[in-house]
């Protein structure tokens, strides 16, 4: 599908249709994270294909890891939610921000953090897919996206989501700028034989609070990952920022979202409603906090 042969009626089929088009891969788990399959499926959905990522389990080949079928009811729940969503974000900018930022300690060290940047880029993809006009801010991570602006440091992250924040419908903020910085950079490489080294930081500005502060009829977002007390945190994170959503992720356990394909969430809005996702792709997950930002929308 990805190289265009069509040798057979089902990609002969594929390259004429004009239909939504899913597929729910299934394979070995070295198959399913071999580089050229990867590659493959990245070529796929930035041409707008809908990828319902394999669970994680048990095959029939004895090995265990991601490859498992996603349950046919899952995959039925998905296609339905799709027709029914249609392009339901057209004529809507989406800016959404992903990926960790970096700040320097010395010309070789930097501080940063966890964030693999995967759930921006499927909420990027989810958006485009729905017919957003969507704009990527991303930090350094190894994927991709056409025409995402690339930052690196908070304050790059700060001032690229400020200029295209101006005429937004909705912001998404995925990413996971640091909260702190280095109060000075040393021009030389620190050794190693440095005695006591202490390093002193100061705070970065706090993009989505000052978001929050100049919304302007804008559907803002945030993202919270926390060790313990999810909800109550997430709560108080989003009155405290004047957020209309915000999706509360686990930070510790063997279902942490860091470095996974997988993510499952508290979705909590201004009323203290809450929404439990069970642990599912990152990119049905996309599509079910695309969903409540459509309502609010409406």
């Amino acid at each position: 599908m990805a190289a265009g042969l069509a040798d057979d009626f089902l990609t002969t089929f594929h390259l004429a249709v004009t239909a939504p088009v899913v597929i729910a891969p299934a394979m070995n788990t070295r198959m399913w994270e071999h580089a050229a399959v990867q590659a493959n499926l990245h070529t796929l959905r930035s041409r707008g294909v809908h990828v319902i990522d394999p669970e994680v389990g048990q095959m029939a080949c004895r090995t265990y890891g991601p490859g498992r079928l996603t349950p046919v009811e899952d995959i039925v729940d998905f296609v339905m939610g799709l027709l029914k969503r249609g392009h339901d974000l057209q004529g809507r900018k989406v800016l959404v921000t992903a990926g960790p930022t970096v700040e320097d300690i010395d010309p070789v060290r930097y501080m940063s953090n966890r964030s693999s940047g995967k759930m921006g880029y499927a909420l990027a993809e989810a958006a485009r897919n729905r017919g957003a006009d969507v704009v990527l801010v991303s930090g350094p991570t190894g994927l991709q996206f056409p025409n995402a602006v690339q930052v690196r440091t908070t304050e790059e992250m700060r001032r690229a989501v400020l200029d295209n924040a101006v005429d937004a419908d909705v912001v998404i903020k995925a990413a996971a700028p640091l909260d702190f910085r280095p109060r000075s950079v040393a021009a030389q490489k620190i050794k190693k034989k440095t005695a006591d080294l202490k390093l002193e930081l100061e705070p970065t500005q706090d993009i989505l609070k000052e978001l929050g502060s100049t919304k302007n009829g804008k559907i803002l977002v945030g993202f919270a990952a926390e060790t313990e007390n999810h909800v109550q945190n997430g709560l108080e994170k989003l009155k405290a920022k004047n957020l209309d959503l915000i999706v509360v992720n686990p930070a510790s356990g063997p279902d942490s979202a860091f470095d996974s394909d997988m993510n499952h969430a508290t979705i909590i809005d201004r009323s203290g409603q809450t929404e439990e996702i069970p642990l599912v792709s990152k990119h049905v997950m996309a599509d079910k906090i695309l969903d409540r930002v459509v309502q609010l929308l409406k």
